[in-house]
């Protein structure tokens, strides 16, 4: 009852993260149990290496877990079949594009190719829905340019409207902000914020921009080796969990500003 209350759209049972090769169980991180809410912004901090990329890898059914459950909409993500699992759930990643030929609506219309027809062509609901995520991140203007013509803060804008274009219930991105300035840093997260109250998706990023983190999202998932906690920054803060982030020779986290700064 309390679940359908809180309307959880992604949760996780005593889920094991790791790799498995024919010689060796490498476990990263065990007995994570997280439950992400519907229209709420999402993020995932650690030290580098502790293992947010191969968590991401595991929640996006790209990786699989060593043990455990993941569930979107109460369903176990091992029952979607690719399709049916790229309607719920889209992914934004910082690797290169490949076709970096495509203009920028062309880009965001791949995000349709779930709901497309074989021949891949787009009906007068698609192209709606294509100019919707256009305007959502205020790059219609750029619609007929070329992704090579892009600078860095624009094309991850137009990865994030080709998500919202796929219109699944839940987006997860893999380090947004990756070479972007500290200005461009806090508008692709605000954006976020902003797209996850409008259009109601539970969105998922993982980030080194702990401070940002803190200030803009509705959920924090920390990441230590000490183990995996979730909570509400404010909740994080009063219990301590940003204190062994780093090591405390160079770094320290002030809880009265709600921040790092250098050890002096």
């Amino acid at each position: 009852m309390e679940e359908n209350k809180k309307n959880i759209i992604l949760k996780t049972e005593n889920l094991s993260i790791g790799y498995t090769s024919k010689k060796e169980q490498t476990v990263i991180a065990n007995n994570i149990n997280i439950e992400l809410e519907k229209g709420t912004l999402v993020g995932l901090i650690g030290a580098n290496g502790i293992g947010k990329s191969t968590l991401l890898r595991t929640l996006t059914h790209v990786q699989n877990p060593i043990s455990g459950d993941i569930l979107i909409n109460n369903k176990n993500i091992k029952k979607y079949n690719p399709l049916d699992l790229a309607k719920v759930l889209s992914l934004v990643l910082t690797e290169p594009l490949a076709a970096k030929n495509l203009s920028i609506f062309e880009l965001v219309a791949l995000g349709r190719q779930p709901y497309t027809n074989w021949v891949g062509n787009l009906s007068t609901e698609d192209i709606n829905i294509i100019n919707q995520a256009l305007q959502q991140t205020h790059i219609e203007a750029l619609q007929d340019k070329k992704c090579y013509e892009l600078s860095d803060g624009q094309l991850q804008k137009a990865m994030i409207s080709r998500a919202l274009a796929q219109d699944t219930d839940v987006i997860i991105l893999d380090e947004p902000t990756t070479h972007l300035d500290m200005y461009h840093k806090a508008y692709i997260l605000k954006l976020l914020k902003k797209l996850a109250q409008e259009t109601g998706k539970t969105i998922l990023f993982s980030s080194h921009e702990i401070d940002l983190a803190i200030q803009l999202c509705d959920t924090l998932i920390v990441m230590t080796k000490e183990g995996v906690e979730i909570d509400d920054p404010c909740s994080l803060i009063s219990k301590g969990s940003f204190n062994n982030l780093f090591p405390k020779d160079l770094i320290v986290f002030d809880e009265k500003t709600g921040s790092f700064k250098v050890n002096k």
